[in-house]
């Protein structure tokens, strides 16, 4: 049962659908004009629709007789970074871009839900889950709290994100421990601003912030047990205006990854000791904020080995990756996970006639060609589980 012809069909519709997304990116908890265009696909698809759970989502529920229920879940928003492809549709919204492939996660799901409501080979309840602000902002994790599950009842809940260092159209499931827990910190040090040609009336708070930076390092290769696989990354620095005067205050930013939960929350007392003792030694003081944002994402047993078995049936064995090893980036879709079993999948998307760009990069491009084998996976996904007993 290879890629559905209807599917491959809505190649070119689909490809559109994703390049106008492409062409107008919104981020978090803003993707106003994207939640419409997704209601109103669905809305001619004859689908029902939802607006507004945490803020901008979309939920589209398609009921065909009584049965189980099953979500399935895209993220809609863009990252707030310029685009650099030059290509004809790449966004026209300075400093924002779809730089991880969210246009065609949407795109892939819209077409599965075109084609499920027009074939309606299956028997049950499908909930087409639309979520804002996965990029760092929790999105998920709002949807949860606002009582997504108790609105659209579902059994098991999937999600899907493209893989550009994968060869294009190939699947890839891991049972168990997928993604880190994911925090951010934000270290304030505190000195005494002074002209740079006299720093000993003053105390350097970029000196005392780049200690700070060099002995954070120390966290993951010293303090902590490298087993438990934590990262410490400092991602900002901001500091002054001036050539020739230091300034009063230095400001640190980044993140904490862990595959163990409770080590990377413990992270969060010695990013402070390190930070305030650091200071301290050099006559500064040091001020810690520590929020800790995603859980561990975990796929379920059961749910994964359905998801392999769907995507042998769309891709054959040969479309089937090697179980990709836990990855230290991070996932809000952990927080569907946690609150209904499933599986997150992961789907090439390199390409193979030009330069393929990671994830995040300023170049980087979804690969279309991949829109009707994601679609298609969907769908599968959806008449192996919610099975029309007439068909049998």
């Amino acid at each position: 049962m290879p890629v559905i012809e209807e599917i491959s069909e809505l190649l070119g519709e689909m490809t559109e659908w994703r390049r106008d997304l492409h062409a107008h990116p919104e981020i978090a908890f803003e993707e106003h004009r994207t939640a419409k265009f997704v209601a109103d696909k669905l809305g001619e698809f004859g689908i029902t629709v939802d607006q507004g759970l945490a803020k901008t989502g979309v939920v589209g529920t398609l009921v065909n007789g009584d049965g189980p229920s099953i979500g399935l879940r895209a993220d809609m928003d863009a990252l707030p970074m310029p685009e650099q492809t030059n290509l004809p549709y790449q966004s026209t919204i300075p400093g924002k871009m779809h730089a991880c492939g969210h246009d065609g996660h949407t795109a892939m799901l819209l077409g599965a839900a075109k084609y499920l409501a027009a074939s309606r080979k299956f028997q049950g309840t499908v909930q087409f889950i639309f979520q804002p602000a996965e990029e760092m902002a929790g999105g998920g994790r709002v949807m949860v709290e606002e009582g997504l599950f108790d609105k659209f009842p579902v059994d098991s809940v999937y999600g899907m994100h493209n893989w550009p260092n994968m060869p294009a159209g190939r699947l890839s499931i891991r049972a168990g421990l997928g993604m880190a827990s994911a925090a951010s910190f934000e270290i304030t040090v505190r000195g005494i601003g002074s002209h740079a040609a006299a720093p000993h009336q003053g105390v350097d708070p970029i000196l005392v912030g780049a200690q700070i930076v060099s002995a954070l390092q120390s966290i993951s290769s010293r303090v902590t047990n490298p087993i438990e696989g934590i990262v410490v990354s400092v991602t900002q620095f901001h500091a002054g205006d001036a050539i020739n005067a230091l300034p009063d205050t230095a400001v640190l930013k980044g993140t904490a990854r862990s595959f163990a939960e409770d080590s990377e929350i413990s992270i969060a007392g010695l990013i402070r000791r390190i930070a305030e003792n650091t200071a301290k030694a050099h006559g500064a003081t040091a001020e810690v904020d520590y929020q800790h944002l995603y859980p561990v994402l975990i796929n379920a047993e059961e749910q994964s080995k359905i998801a392999e078995n769907v995507a042998r049936d769309v891709v054959g064995d040969d479309g089937i990756e090697a179980a990709y090893p836990p990855t230290m980036a991070s996932e809000d879709f952990s927080f569907m996970l946690n609150a209904r079993p499933g599986c997150f999948i992961r789907i090439g998307s390199g390409f193979f006639e030009k330069e393929t760009y990671p994830l995040h990069n300023s170049k980087y491009d979804f690969n279309d060609q991949i829109l009707p084998i994601g679609a298609s996976f969907w769908a599968r996904l959806v008449e192996s589980q919610l099975i029309d007993k007439k068909l049998l």
